[in-house]
């Protein structure tokens, strides 16, 4: 039996989270837990490189637990280059990589993952439109890239199926880590605030959702969205989403007063045999 814990988005920049005594407590935790994998799927500050750093430090404490990390789009937005993004090897940094688990049918693929408008389903608006926005209201206005969006999310979805095809003709169960919402089901539309209805075009894309359909994944875990979800299994898939989310003076979306509480909350577990 394997045990694996799974987090995201825990904004300790954002938060103001005192980070050596955080990683001590996590580590007590994940230990007192006898977690094997701990998963984290993106946006732990906004810069890659405190990110990287800090799951090496985690790693270097909690050695009875493998510590694997892919980029949300917060952690993108400073500190790395598209290019590194796609080919740049850090500890534990899983993007477009995977990890067979010992003894298991089991294999972890991480996928940092994109957009390409297609959940914004009830804006009638062009590709330019919905970019114009994004570079003035949305902060992935500040990551530089070398291609579109659409672009973009169509070389994910190509990362995504070979990876995926390589698991199916190796007879892997896959246990799929992305950052950005892979499923429409987790998309909120409103007739009343326009502003949420452009953002869900920078929230993930149906082709992926399509892809992760059609070779029947077992389990996703993915972050972006900040909502107190369970696990929920739409069609062969579960699906996993442990946010933490901002805990700030312009939002607070925590159900507690401490970083720790609320990481410990969210904590999705489960395990593979």
């Amino acid at each position: 039996m394997v045990k694996i814990a799974v987090s995201s988005d825990n904004h300790f920049d954002l938060n103001k989270v005192p980070l050596t005594e955080t990683i001590s407590q996590q580590t007590a935790y994940l230990k007192d837990q006898q977690i094997d994998y701990y998963l984290i799927a993106g946006d732990l500050f906004n810069d890659f490189r405190k990110s990287a750093d800090y799951v090496q430090r985690l790693s270097s404490q909690v050695d009875s637990t493998h510590v694997f990390f892919i980029a949300g789009n917060h952690d993108m937005i400073r500190g790395i280059s598209y290019e590194e993004l796609e080919n740049g090897r850090w500890p534990g940094y899983l993007n477009n990589q995977f990890v067979d688990i010992p003894n298991t049918d089991y294999r972890i693929i991480g996928l940092n993952g994109w957009y390409d408008y297609t959940f914004a389903v009830n804006e009638d608006k062009t590709e330019d439109e919905f970019h114009r926005w994004k570079m003035a209201y949305w902060i992935d206005g500040l990551i530089s890239q070398p291609m579109s969006d659409p672009d973009r999310e169509r070389i994910v979805i190509n990362q995504l199926r070979k990876q995926l095809q390589n698991a199916e003709s190796a007879h892997k169960k896959v246990i799929l880590m992305t950052h950005f919402v892979p499923n429409q089901h987790f998309i909120h539309y409103t007739d009343d605030f326009r502003f949420w209805n452009m953002a869900n075009a920078m929230m993930g894309s149906i082709q992926f959702q399509n892809v992760i359909n059609e070779f029947q994944v077992e389990k996703v875990i993915f972050g972006h969205i900040h909502q107190r979800l369970d696990p929920i299994k739409i069609g062969e898939t579960t699906y996993y989403n442990a946010a933490v989310g901002y805990h700030n003076r312009r939002h607070n979306e925590w159900q507690t007063d401490d970083f720790i509480s609320e990481w410990e909350n969210q904590l999705k577990m489960f395990e593979v045999f």
